[in-house]
């Protein structure tokens, strides 16, 4: 009998030992889960960064035997999975089986990276496949599939604008930076300056839709004088805010350090017109410093956010950390901390702590790693106010979008989730918090975004 009742209570135990494993270990199995991102999905979201192109222009088309288009090929060229992965070319022939005889190996060692995983769901949604176990037939009939939905726009369109759930998107056009058109209903354009604070001279610059001089040129003002030069930059600020611009954003951290000296602007008018080969590479950081600082007055005076590409880059420079000196001199200005600091995430919380000027948008981040991202909402909540935390799908097509979105929804969810399963947090706070991360606050922070809205 005492041995019945010990095997008895020793099964007990490991029922109980198996039940808290997996309710500790498997969140998204639970229904409290399964409520909160219900509701996150069903949030019309702003996506506040997004590279998406005029539909001629959707990027890594190739040649087919039925013509050029989209393949599957595409769709892993197009997203970040070659950033630390192999992929094999396509070839010359234009043909999918040689491809997919070499590429299907490709994949053997990404299977737990996140820009391999975070892809997967516009196939498992979109299409009704598994890719973790794709067959070569399934393979092949998939990059048909994307081929025909690619032959007008409405794929795209409704893939964003229904699957996605997106209301309004906010487009970097760094391919046409000085370029404020709308090319779709749910477009929101933005001034990226990344090349206006590099201007130091015409010959920086190969392309004339970077240039301010071209600019210049074509708006009959003239760029003799730095005090031109200045006026210039004011001129394209006026219109990118007449434009409908929404905020400015910077991607100098793949360039440079984030480390900006305050240097006086007699300075700068020193180092304005010098041609690349007379001018040495810390003048020309020193010319960038300035026009950081200045294009940071030039936030507040036009009433547009500044966004700011931090972590994830070259990442000896790239440390938020280093912006703080810039935030804490200029206190008007709305700064948006970009891709939360990856991987300084913990930094970048305590910056938003101890400044109200700062917002953290998480774009990116549940791509680069699901898990960090997933730990920094959870920090992050513990020492900023909800309201100042956003998202963004950050890529170039219709399933790119689609799986960067609903990656950030599910990685939120289980965040949130988990702090209810802890105490931490009562339900429908949470999903009110979900809310606010996938919309309301980034209609708190830009009002101007009310005009766009279209539902």
């Amino acid at each position: 009998m005492h041995q019945f009742l010990g095997i008895v209570v020793v099964f007990s135990i490991g029922l109980l030992w198996q039940a808290a494993s997996a309710f500790a270990d498997d969140t998204k199995a639970t229904d409290l889960y399964a409520r909160i991102k219900k509701s996150i999905d069903e949030v019309p979201a702003i996506d506040t960064h997004d590279h998406l192109r005029a539909f001629s222009e959707i990027p890594e088309q190739v040649d087919t035997p039925r013509g050029r288009g989209m393949t599957l090929y595409s769709l892993w060229s197009g997203s970040y999975y070659r950033w630390t992965n192999p992929l094999t070319p396509w070839p010359a022939s234009g043909g999918f089986d040689p491809w997919w005889q070499s590429a299907r190996h490709d994949f053997d060692d990404a299977r737990a990276t996140s820009f391999y995983r975070y892809l997967l769901p516009a196939f498992r949604d979109l299409y009704g496949i598994g890719f973790d176990a794709i067959s070569d037939e399934q393979a092949k009939q998939l990059s048909e599939q994307v081929f025909d939905h690619y032959q007008d726009d409405q794929w795209l369109i409704e893939v964003i604008t229904k699957h996605a759930n997106i209301e309004l998107m906010f487009i970097d056009p760094y391919w046409a930076r000085l370029s404020f058109v709308r090319d779709y209903q749910f477009s929101v354009p933005v001034l990226n300056v990344t090349t206006l604070m590099q201007a130091s001279h015409p010959a920086r610059f190969e392309s004339a839709l970077d240039s301010p001089y071209e600019y210049a040129r074509k708006h009959e003002l003239r760029t003799d004088t730095f005090e031109d030069f200045l006026a210039v930059i004011d001129a394209i600020f006026t219109e990118a805010g007449s434009s409908g611009c929404i905020c400015l954003k910077s991607t100098q951290a793949y360039q440079r350090t984030l480390s900006y000296q305050e240097v006086p602007a007699e300075r700068a008018k020193e180092l304005y017109g010098r041609p690349p080969g007379e001018i040495s590479d810390n003048e020309q950081q020193e010319f960038e410093d300035f026009m950081f600082w200045h294009v940071c007055r030039l936030s507040a005076k036009f009433d547009l956010p500044f966004q700011v590409h931090t972590g994830q880059a070259r990442v000896q420079g790239s440390n938020p950390l280093l912006l703080v000196d810039v935030i804490a001199a200029n206190p008007e200005t709305k700064f948006i901390l970009f891709h939360g600091g990856f991987p300084w995430v913990g930094e970048t919380g305590v910056i938003a702590m101890r400044h109200k000027n700062v917002w953290i948008d998480s774009v990116w981040l549940p791509t680069l790693s699901y898990t960090m991202a997933k730990r920094a909402y959870q920090e992050w909540l513990e020492i900023i106010p909800s309201d100042r935390i956003m998202w963004g799908a950050d890529t170039v097509n219709a399933e790119g979008i689609y799986a960067a979105t609903e990656f950030t929804r599910q990685c939120l969810a289980e965040a949130l989730a988990e702090k209810v399963e802890r105490g931490e947090l009562r339900e429908e706070h949470a999903i009110r918090i979900g809310r606010q991360v996938m919309r309301d606050n980034a209609l708190k922070l830009f009002p101007k975004l009310k005009k766009f809205l279209w539902r």
